[in-house]
């Protein structure tokens, strides 16, 4: 899905000139709240990842944006009574865009500690359980199977797979390389037993390139949270309201079918090739 190692290079960028000189900050706090502008002008501005299916794709003839990131932020709008408005940016400029005020919020940020120092974030979206994509024949029932000086794992450094991996299979032979891209290659040229992913990612790999290998998921499951970024400011209207929208769609059996449903369409995996183990 995206550079996470550039991703993080600039969140660390962000925060050193954020808490060095105080600058973005101290202007978000003495302009106007994103919750008081947002029903001033009646538009809710996004951020949004072109070729980042199924969570951002934008159709290159007509434009339109899809995916269910995009599902989500028309929901959001919808409920506040407002119009989208999708800004193109990219995984790494998101926080960035966030600060500088271009954007109001960000759907698919990963909570991490350096990320908390310069944003915000909400309450979990949504769970997304790592799984890996395994070579044909590899097959392993847990996570401590893998963790074993004969075991081969690819993973995009920096990332949070690379997070997972280091705490939980610290024995193993870890390969850290730039993209994840180069990772999933290295499993489909065999120079990698497996990649660890998230669900969604891992689905799409296998269902653009069946012949890479399969889809595993190792017990006990371990997921990481999906949230919500926002720009940081003393006024926490905006993201209270976040949190109970969050909580209504989730108790209404609403996440689910949106992740379900562009995971097909965009990606072609049909709800019944997603592991019942997982969850959403």
């Amino acid at each position: 899905m995206t550079n996470r190692r550039y991703f993080m290079a600039q969140v660390a960028v962000g925060g050193s000139v954020l808490l060095g000189s105080g600058s973005l900050y101290a202007q978000s706090e003495a302009g106007e709240a994103a919750w008081a502008r947002i029903h001033r002008t009646k538009v809710l501005r996004i951020g949004a990842v072109a070729g980042a299916a199924p969570y951002y794709h934008k159709d290159i003839v007509s434009g339109e944006w899809q995916g269910f990131m995009i599902d989500f932020a028309k929901s959001l709008a919808a409920s506040l009574g407002v119009k989208l408005d999708i800004t193109e940016t990219t995984w790494g400029n998101s926080v960035l865009d966030l600060q500088s005020n271009k954007i109001d919020i960000f759907f698919g940020l990963n909570p991490t500690p350096a990320r908390a120092l310069v944003v915000d974030f909400s309450d979990p979206l949504f769970n997304n359980a790592f799984v890996l994509v395994a070579r044909k024949g590899f097959q392993p029932k847990t996570w401590a199977e893998l963790n074993d000086p004969s075991v081969k794992i690819a993973v995009d450094m920096g990332s949070s797979h690379d997070q997972l991996v280091t705490r939980v299979c610290p024995k193993a032979q870890i390969s850290r390389l730039e993209k994840s891209a180069d990772a999933t290659l290295a499993v489909q040229m065999g120079r990698a037993d497996a990649q660890v992913l998230v669900t969604v990612l891992a689905l799409t790999a296998i269902s653009k390139n069946p012949t890479i290998g399969q889809v595993v998921v190792p017990m006990p499951v371990e997921s990481t949270t999906t949230t919500l970024g926002f720009r940081k400011e003393s006024d926490k209207t905006w993201i209270e309201y976040v949190n109970k929208w969050i909580a209504k769609t989730r108790a209404e059996g609403k996440i689910k079918p949106v992740v379900l449903s562009n995971l097909q369409n965009l990606s072609g995996v049909k709800p019944e090739q997603v592991p019942a183990e997982l969850p959403f």
